[in-house]
């Protein structure tokens, strides 16, 4: 069936996108119309997932991409910008021996100011890696006499499943430690950063499958910024870096679905309502940038019964974000490379995380660890 996104561009399917004499077809119109360009081009993805499958097929190779084509990764990883203080915080509620506190399992290994989640496990801490919301609230109901704590993390697409537990009257002895974020508000600051200088966006399609084409209209329309949402497999980041070099040398700034097989224009709806029920917008911290405004989630008047700031007493945290010869600030915003930190491959490893960007499998660092060998 053929895929038609908005602006009536035939897009492939799946069995196109696998294909590999249509990669070649693409790298060649890549490495026609980048002969064509006036001045170097910096592409940002925004999606762990994305850095996966261009260091897995050694994509950023420059007898693939050509040389003026350079595409960095940003603030895509969950893991990596949560801030030092909401693990501290977690930390601290670990204290309390009537709380349980469950979380992700690459969330447990990323250092905190002084220590880690896994650190404390191994002190003696209950802490319980779960695969969601609804593994800690079958907990919770395993466990009445305990308070459990969910240490949520994620951005839109993890945070509709922690929304449909707490619409649905979960246990009263279950409260989140929430540390979501929004994807839009991260790239538009990326945007503004000074001296550094973008040209275009691969947007995040797991992301999109959630909020749709509308939140990444607005870099199109509002900053006449190129961008295209882009599947997975190495021929969907291809065609979108194409999309984009097309946009670029033409002079034009659409919003492209290139995963037209997945992303639907409106989104998912029924994801949405639930967060618009459960969730507020706030200004939230990401580790190493900063406070970036309505970028964070928290929960509505309604389930403040939920939060376990308000539940519980935790003290002022004096936390540090980036240790001591850590790059990961500058990894997150694409201002370097992994390999250009000088702890990379020496003192942080994934076996040795310092920076948190070591740590989960959608980590820059980690994925450049891992396949270091194809770049």
């Amino acid at each position: 069936m053929k895929q038609i996104d908005e602006h009536g561009l035939e897009m492939p399917g799946d069995q196109i996108i696998q294909n590999p004499e249509f990669g070649k077809k693409i790298l060649k119109k890549i490495h026609t119309i980048s002969a064509d360009l006036i001045h170097p081009v910096k592409l940002m993805h925004v999606c762990g997932t994305h850095e996966h499958t261009l260091a897995e097929y050694g994509l950023r190779s420059p007898n693939i991409i050509p040389k003026n084509v350079e595409i960095i990764s940003g603030p895509g990883c969950p893991v990596c910008v949560c801030p030092a203080e909401d693990i501290d915080r977690a930390i601290e509620l670990t204290k309390n021996q009537d709380i349980i506190l469950t979380t992700f399992g690459d969330m447990i290994r990323v250092p905190s100011t002084h220590s880690s989640l896994s650190r404390e496990k191994a002190k003696g801490a209950d802490i319980r890696i779960v695969y969601g919301p609804a593994d800690a609230i079958k907990i919770a109901q395993d466990n009445p006499n305990k308070e459990i704590v969910f240490f949520a993390i994620g951005f839109e697409t993890t945070a509709p499943l922690l929304a449909l537990e707490l619409a649905n009257n979960p246990p009263s002895n279950f409260t989140v430690l929430s540390a979501h974020k929004l994807i839009p508000p991260a790239m538009e600051l990326m945007i503004s950063l000074p001296d550094f200088k973008l040209d275009g966006f691969i947007c995040p399609g797991h992301v999109a499958t959630i909020i749709g084409m509308k939140p990444f209209i607005q870099f199109s329309e509002k900053h006449n910024f190129p961008n295209v949402i882009a599947g997975f497999e190495p021929n969907d980041m291809l065609l979108g870096i194409y999309i984009l070099l097309t946009q670029i040398k033409n002079r034009e700034t659409y919003a492209i679905n290139e995963y037209t097989r997945v992303v639907r224009p409106q989104g998912n709806q029924v994801a949405q309502e639930f967060m618009k029920e459960v969730y507020g917008c706030t200004d939230s911290k990401w580790r190493g940038i900063g406070l970036i405004p309505n970028s964070g989630l928290e929960l509505k008047e309604k389930y403040q019964q939920y939060d376990a700031l308000k539940r519980f007493e935790i003290p002022l945290l004096n936390s540090q974000d980036i240790p001591k010869g850590c790059s990961c600030h500058l990894v997150l915003v694409g201002k370097k490379k992994p390999e250009q930190c000088p702890l990379f491959a020496k003192k942080c490893t994934p076996i040795n995380p310092v920076g948190p960007c070591m740590v989960g499998n959608e980590g820059s660092c980690r994925i450049s660890y891992m396949y270091r060998s194809r770049q």
